[in-house]
């Protein structure tokens, strides 16, 4: 009856009706895609998981004015980043560092927290440099 693309022209939306019953339902089609592989810090290597992205960004924005929308945006932009490439796989190192890149768009200190546990700051010194390249970037 009806079709249109969504999800950012990766999937269609189908709306139909049941030769048999007369019902009307609603289905979507996106194309399989070849499962994306990330390469761990330690050279161990796993299937790719939006939800550890979505749980990270999710740490770093808590308690900040951020809204859901918002939360699901970057981890959209994130993603759509990760898949437009060509490559199988991906370093979690290249991962942390998209994530970071649209942190520091969204909210200074929701990228610092996010910085702090990516970046493994070993001592207040580190975390000072990275607060005042935050500072001179702005």
């Amino acid at each position: 009856m009806d079709s249109r693309p969504v999800d950012d022209n990766t999937a269609i939306r189908r709306r139909r009706l049941c030769d048999v019953c007369g019902k009307r339902f609603t289905s979507y089609e996106k194309a399989e895609t070849i499962p994306l592989r990330v390469v761990k810090k330690d050279e161990m290597r796993e299937d790719y998981d939006r939800a550890k992205i979505e749980s990270g960004i999710l740490r770093a924005c808590h308690k900040r004015p951020i809204s859901a929308e918002q939360i699901e945006e970057t981890v959209d932009k994130v993603e759509r980043d990760i898949f437009n490439r060509e490559s199988r796989e991906i370093s979690s190192n290249e991962i942390g560092e998209l994530v970071m890149k649209y942190l520091q768009d969204l909210d200074p200190v929701a990228y610092v927290r996010f910085a702090s546990v990516y970046r493994e700051f070993k001592d207040v010194d580190t975390f000072m440099k990275e607060l005042e390249r935050l500072v001179r970037s702005n």
